[in-house]
C-alpha cells in the first residue's frame, strides 16, 4: 500500500517509531501506545446494460484521463457502499440506476490514488438524463465491438463478465 508516512501520534502528537505490531511493522507512540492501522480505500461502480449497450464514462482527470471506465467512486465513511455506487452513477451521469446484484469484488490498487478494493455492482435504468458531469467528461452506452479504451482493470474485468453473460444467454 502506497501510504503518506505517519510521522506523528494521532493522539497524542508525539512522534511516533516503526515498531512490529500485529504481525507488520507499523508507526506505534512510544508515549501512549497509539498504532496506526492503515485502512483500505473502497470504491463503488456500476455496470449499467441498456438495449444490449454498456455505460461508460471517459475520465476528465488523472490517472487515465481521457480513458473510459464504469461508473464508480470512493466509498465514503459510514456509507452503505450500493448507496454509493448509486451516487456516484449519478454525479457522473445524470441517471439514476437500481442496483440488482453484486456483480464482483476486486483487489489490488493499480495506482497510488486508487481503492484498494472495487465492489462492482448490476444496474438497471431507473431514471435521469444522460449527461456527463463531476469527473466524467462524457458519458455514452457501447455495444460490444464499439468498446473505447478502457481506463481500469475492474472496469476491463466487469466489461468481460458482460460479454460472458451475453454469450450464455
Amino acid at each position: 500500500m502506497a501510504d503518506r508516512t505517519v510521522r506523528f501520534c494521532a493522539a497524542c502528537g508525539n512522534p511516533v517509531e516503526e515498531r512490529l505490531a500485529f504481525g507488520r511493522v507499523r508507526p506505534i507512540c512510544p508515549r501512549c501506545g497509539w498504532i496506526y492501522f492503515a485502512d483500505p480505500k473502497v470504491a463503488a461502480g456500476v455496470l449499467v446494460v441498456h438495449e444490449d449497450k454498456v455505460l461508460l464514462v471517459r475520465r476528465a482527470i488523472e490517472p487515465m484521463q481521457g480513458r473510459w471506465s464504469l461508473p464508480a467512486g470512493f466509498v465514503d465513511a459510514g456509507e452503505d457502499p450500493q448507496e454509493a455506487a448509486r451516487r456516484e452513477a449519478l454525479e457522473e451521469t445524470g441517471l439514476e440506476v437500481e442496483i440488482t446484484g453484486l456483480l464482483e469484488v476486486y483487489s489490488g490498487r493499480e495506482h497510488p490514488a486508487g481503492a484498494d478494493i472495487v465492489l462492482v455492482y448490476s444496474a438497471r435504468l431507473g431514471g435521469g438524463q444522460l449527461r456527463a458531469a463531476d469527473d466524467a467528461a462524457e458519458a455514452a452506452f457501447f455495444g460490444e465491438e464499439e468498446l473505447p479504451e478502457i481506463a481500469f482493470e475492474a472496469t476491463r474485468l466487469s466489461l468481460a463478465a458482460w460479454r460472458r453473460q451475453r454469450k450464455d444467454r
